[in-house]
């Protein structure tokens, strides 16, 4: 029973995005395992807390992601 785990920071994504990664990411995981995994396969996302998340000591927040999408240092 395949499962997938997207974790991100809430308020990064919007419902529309987040269903869009559900389904490209369903599709990706059909493409390897094949159709009739569909009805086991799992795909959900994790929202953290802007704060509750950090890379290399850095803790992040939906602006500093907004602002790294826009090609500006967080």
């Amino acid at each position: 029973m395949p499962m997938v785990t997207i974790d991100v920071i809430k308020d990064v994504f919007t419902p529309k995005q987040k269903q869009d990664l559900i389904a490209k990411v369903t599709r990706a995981m059909l493409e390897v395992e094949g159709e009739n995994l569909r009805s086991v396969t799992s795909v959900r996302i994790a929202e953290f807390e802007g704060g509750d998340w950090a890379i290399g000591g850095k803790a992040l927040k939906a602006s500093d992601v907004h602002a790294l999408a826009a090609g500006k240092a967080a």
